[in-house]
């Protein structure tokens, strides 16, 4: 949680009425100023609160989280999330064996027939094609558990042992891509993540500043965040071989971003991301070498050409009309180089 009283009054009192055998609940506090930690207890009197005592971003407060827990399965929940009372029951029957992270089906909370988050596959632009994105949650394909390449973290089941063993949430990423980057080392190594779509949590608005469902004005610091961890993800996980036969598209993507960013009117901010990748890529290579070890996939096992599938109240009109277009371009190239990746 940070600065979050907003959202807990809900979060809380359905996190309390969650079925299971629950030993412990902790809220994890990143230093907010409002009366989040004050109503916190109120509203769980047996809560344990951890607090940081920093806005150290929700990459940090899991990992304190899942350091602080007395149990190997922990259930993490952001703050803006509202689970139905079977959500844990369901995500641990579909923890089978070898799974390390299971997510449930999310939903928007103003409009619950519209799927937010379903799971999805690691893009190889460095992104995330998220399965069934906005999708009417009558249409949506797939019911029950299944495997997937890639998790979001709103609301996360994990096996504390099996992330532990895979470094945790790397913090260097505060927010936005650290769940596609634990998706990544956690698949690279073997362990399965898993949806399950029986379960649909209510997710709220997002951070403040950084999350954007729609509207005229695109977040500053969202464009600074993903200019910068796209960029770290790509260099801290795929091969060498795989980034340079990928060029010409990750070139191509960044003029996309860059005429978005400055369309958006905060072109800066995208190039601020960008020197931040540069300023810290000694850090980033020194990462590299931690997560290539225990490797046993290759990137191409893991890596898809498409669909790209951007925020779609972002993309509207002629932008939509470019994206699609890059989109099936980018599949295109993917399928030509597919086997020359590592």
């Amino acid at each position: 949680n940070y600065e979050g009283v907003g959202h807990i009054e809900e979060t809380l009192p359905a996190i309390a009425a969650l079925e299971g055998e629950i030993t412990e609940v902790i809220f994890v506090d990143n230093a907010s100023t409002d009366d989040s930690v004050r109503v916190a207890r109120e509203l769980l009197p047996s809560v344990t609160v951890l607090e940081t005592g920093g806005n150290l971003g929700p990459a940090a407060a899991r990992n304190a989280g899942i350091e602080a827990a007395e149990n190997r399965w922990v259930l993490l929940v952001d703050n803006d999330v509202v689970c139905p009372p079977e959500t844990l029951k369901v995500l641990l029957e579909a923890a089978s064996e070898g799974v390390a992270l299971v997510q449930p089906r999310s939903v928007l909370h103003d409009d619950p027939e519209v799927i937010h988050y379903d799971g999805g596959s690691p893009h190889c632009l460095g992104l995330i094609s998220l399965d069934n994105f906005y999708a009417p949650l009558a249409q949506a394909q797939g019911r029950g558990a299944r495997d997937v390449d890639c998790v979001i973290s709103l609301t996360l089941l994990c096996d504390a042992e099996a992330v532990t063993a895979a470094g945790g949430f790397d913090e260097d990423y505060f927010i936005l891509f650290e769940d596609l980057d634990l998706s990544w080392r956690l698949r690279a190594r073997g362990e399965r993540l898993r949806l399950a779509a029986d379960v649909c949590v209510r997710h709220r608005a997002g951070t403040r500043g950084v999350s954007y469902r729609e509207g005229p004005s695109y977040p500053e610091r969202r464009l600074f965040f993903h200019a910068r961890n796209r960029w770290m993800f790509l260099l801290r996980n795929l091969r060498w071989r795989t980034l340079f036969v990928l060029a010409p598209m990750l070139l191509l993507y960044e003029l996309a971003g860059f005429s978005f960013a400055l369309a958006s009117g905060h072109p800066l901010s995208w190039i601020e991301g960008e020197l931040a990748t540069i300023k810290g890529l000694k850090r980033t290579l020194a990462a590299r070498r931690r997560c290539a070890a225990g490797r046993v996939l290759r990137d191409k096992d893991l890596l898809v050409g498409g669909p790209l599938t951007p925020t779609p109240h972002a993309v509207r009109g002629l932008r939509g009309l470019f994206y699609g277009a890059l989109s099936g371009l980018t599949r295109v190239w993917w399928g030509l180089v597919r086997t020359l990746a590592a």
